[in-house]
C-alpha cells in the first residue's frame, strides 16, 4: 500500500513541476447539462427517444388475423429482413418495432397450430 502511495506522489510531484514549467494552470471540464439526445439530429430531422409500446401493432394490416400458415411465415420472413436492413442502417427504432411485429407474428402462427 505504502508503495502505491510512494508512486502517487512521486507522479504528482512531476506532474506538478511539468504543469509549472509549461504555464499550464489544470482547470475543472465544464459540460453542458441537459438529456443526452438534445440537439442531436439526424438527417436533419429531430430524434425522440425510444417509448417502448404497450403492445406490438400488427394491426396495420387487417387481413393478418385471415392469413394462413404459409403466408404467416412469409410474412414473418419479410418482417425480420426489414428489422436487419433497419438495424443495418442503425435505425434502431424501427427495428425494435419490427422486432415486436415479428413477434406479435410469431405468436399468432402459434395460435393457429
Amino acid at each position: 500500500m505504502q508503495e502505491t502511495i510512494n508512486e502517487t506522489n512521486r507522479r504528482r510531484e512531476k506532474q506538478l513541476s511539468y504543469n509549472e514549467l509549461m504555464g499550464i494552470t489544470p482547470a475543472q471540464i465544464i459540460k453542458k447539462t441537459g438529456t443526452i439526445l438534445s440537439g442531436f439530429s439526424r438527417k436533419g430531422v429531430s430524434v425522440k427517444a425510444y417509448v417502448e409500446p404497450e403492445r406490438p401493432d400488427i394491426a396495420a394490416d387487417p387481413v393478418v388475423k385471415f392469413m394462413d400458415r404459409d403466408a404467416l411465415g412469409k410474412a414473418i420472413e419479410l418482417t425480420r429482413k426489414n428489422m436487419e436492413k433497419a438495424s443495418a442502417e442503425l435505425d434502431f427504432i424501427e427495428a425494435a418495432r419490427l422486432r415486436d411485429e415479428a413477434a406479435a407474428l410469431q405468436a399468432l402462427l402459434r395460435s393457429k397450430a
